[in-house]
């Protein structure tokens, strides 16, 4: 019997509970609680010990975070396809929902209010994106995919959830947004000229777009290219965590004992800049350490959009693995100075309840995708399936 008779066949056969719980990637999901759990333990520093202030929070987070993955990843593949639009639709319709009856924290207003917990929509959007982005190139053929005329669609459906998040205003994850969907775009077989293209058409608009920025975000930036214009203010975040990740040198000061922010002197120290205080206490070797972990799980997530049968796995995967990669990228080249500062935390280690449970049920796509992955779905009904 041929492979493909092999993968035909396994369409037919439905997963029981059993087989499905046995089939769960377990290695990627270890490698995303030993993260947590690193996180976890920064946390118990800057808290001074203490558990009560942001371990026990974050902990209750996790499991959230943890138990969707898990309910996540034993719905069939097949129904998240039918549900991409939707869930879409939801977060976006909660993003407009942001500029009617949203709430404003540190500037900015990017939270909704739902009674029990207080919902960020843009981190819901990271995923809902994935989702639909896969849907739409799973739908059409490679041919159409490098047609200008089929890109109409995936544009708007990138481009209206990041003017919405930059009105907020919240620069990091509009970036992200942009970045993530271009990604997918790329992926999915869209020519590389038209990102030239794009790239040019959005540097000419620079000057333009300049004007609409707030103060605040045009001292970012200014202060990227110059920190030391402003050390007092502007630049105060970047050059205090430079000081940090320079005083942890190779080994580290040691557990508890990092001075920049147990002193005070670095901001956000458990939300954007935790990376900094974890370079400053373990050093050189525990920031590779973390980062290792953070290649072993983009390395899983690769793999596993590599193995699925169907095109909508595979680019559901990709996805969540760029969304990921992104987080890290973004946060990391902000605290070290190669980008100027914007509030993208670093997951699985920032302190934050919307983005942690969104990115672990990401992952439980992930997984739903490693578990379904010899399943084939038709690109369109009644089509060929892949």
């Amino acid at each position: 019997m041929s492979l493909s008779d092999t993968g035909l066949r396994l369409t037919k056969v439905e997963l029981g509970f059993g087989q499905k719980i046995a089939s769960l990637n377990w290695g990627l999901i270890l490698l995303l609680t030993g993260t947590t759990g690193f996180g976890l333990l920064v946390l118990y520093s800057l808290a001074g010990g203490i558990t009560d202030t942001w371990v026990e929070k974050q902990a209750v987070r996790f499991a959230l975070g943890f138990s969707a993955m898990i309910i996540i990843a034993l719905i069939d593949i097949r129904i998240w396809l039918n549900l991409a639009y939707v869930a879409y639709g939801v977060a976006l319709a909660l993003l407009v929902g942001v500029d009617v009856a949203g709430y404003a924290s540190m500037g900015a207003q990017r939270w909704i209010d739902i009674g029990i917990i207080s919902l960020q929509p843009s981190e819901l959007m990271k995923v809902s994106l994935v989702l639909a982005l896969a849907r739409y190139f799973h739908e059409h053929t490679l041919e159409e995919a490098q047609s200008l005329k089929w890109l109409f669609v995936p544009v708007v459906m990138i481009l209206a959830p990041a003017a919405l998040v930059l009105v907020q205003p919240d620069l990091g994850t509009a970036t992200l947004l942009l970045m993530c969907g271009a990604t997918l775009c790329f992926l999915a077989g869209v020519r590389i000229w038209v990102f030239g293209v794009a790239f040019a058409a959005a540097a000419a608009m620079v000057p333009l777009g300049w004007q609409f920025l707030h103060d605040y975000q045009k001292n970012r930036i200014l202060t990227f290219l110059d920190p030391e214009r402003d050390p007092l203010g502007a630049g105060y975040h970047i050059l205090q965590s430079k000081i940090a990740l320079g005083a942890g040198g190779i080994f580290g000061r040691g557990f508890r004992e990092g001075t920049q922010s147990h002193l005070s002197f670095l901001p956000e120290m458990q939300t954007d800049f935790i990376f900094t205080t974890l370079a400053e206490e373990f050093g050189m070797v525990g920031a590779l350490c973390l980062l290792g972990l953070y290649v072993c799980i983009l390395a899983y997530g690769m793999a596993i959009a590599l193995r699925s049968r169907n095109h909508f796995g595979r680019l559901v995967a990709m996805g969540i693995g760029t969304t990921f990669f992104c987080y890290v990228f973004i946060n990391i080249a902000m605290v070290t100075g190669l980008l100027p500062v914007v509030g993208v935390p670093l997951p699985l280690i920032s302190y934050g309840g919307t983005a942690m449970v969104t990115l672990m049920a990401g992952f439980g796509l992930v997984i739903s995708v490693y578990i379904h992955r010899d399943i084939r779905i038709p690109r369109r009904p009644g089509g060929p399936v892949s």
